[in-house]
């Protein structure tokens, strides 16, 4: 039944847009639960369903109807898949540093990649030590540690982190030192971590400063005027 549903679903929608949407729920991760036809099943139910409520309850329908639908598509697309896709970014450079760390020093001591790779993703948890977890598990299975690495990268959403598994991926294949490479780039991953906290700060003043136009200085306005107010009802 689940293959029949896959096949008219497979017919419905274009190949592209069953692409596209299979590329980005795949940077959700291996843990994710959702699955394309799913999500444009889901999409295109919402958007069928709120077309017809807004057509048959208001007098404006035909106005209303496809641009409630069309705000559908692009919410439900948004918080589903690429808000989500961007948390994990932020996730997955977060946990790099530390992760990339471990792995430096692993091979420091003469182990090659794939021993390395074991005992770092032994040692961390977390998004990333998931993914390399399920690429020892496919190399388990037979699948080459190059072959495993080239597909982890399409369900990493953080170019920084696909070229250091693009590092990697060469180093194995090539049988090259790769330590030297790894410690660049941790050093560009601190500098983009340093640059984004200070962003971060940078941000605070403007933030205070929205909150305090919309609350406190209301609060301020009726302190100092509810003595007149008071006077003038009362006069």
């Amino acid at each position: 039944m689940r293959g029949e549903g896959h096949y008219f679903s497979k017919k419905l929608y274009r190949r592209k847009t069953i692409l596209e949407n299979e590329k980005k729920i795949r940077l959700l991760g291996v843990s994710t639960k959702l699955n394309v036809y799913s999500f444009l099943n889901l999409r295109l139910m919402g958007m069928v369903l709120i077309f017809l409520i807004f057509l048959f309850i208001s007098k404006i329908g035909f106005l209303l109807a496809p641009l409630f639908a069309f705000l559908y598509e692009k919410g439900i697309t948004y918080f589903l898949l690429d808000r989500r896709i961007s948390e994990r970014q932020v996730r997955l450079e977060t946990e790099a540093l530390s992760f990339f760390e471990i792995l430096t020093l692993s091979l420091e001591t003469g182990r090659n990649l794939n021993e390395a790779l074991n005992v770092t993703v032994s040692s961390s948890n977390g998004e990333l030590a998931s993914q390399f977890r399920e690429v020892l598990r496919e190399t388990s299975y037979g699948k080459s540690l190059t072959e495993a690495l080239e597909d982890m990268q399409s369900s990493i959403p953080s170019d920084t982190i696909n070229n250091i598994i693009l590092s990697l991926t060469q180093a194995n294949l090539y049988g090259s030192s790769i330590i030297h490479s790894l410690y660049s780039q941790l050093d560009y991953l601190r500098e983009k971590r340093k640059l984004e906290i200070k962003a971060l700060i940078s941000k605070v003043p403007i933030k205070i400063s929205i909150i305090s136009v919309f609350f406190f200085v209301p609060l301020v306005l009726i302190i100092i005027l509810a003595p007149v107010l008071i006077e003038y009802i009362s006069g």
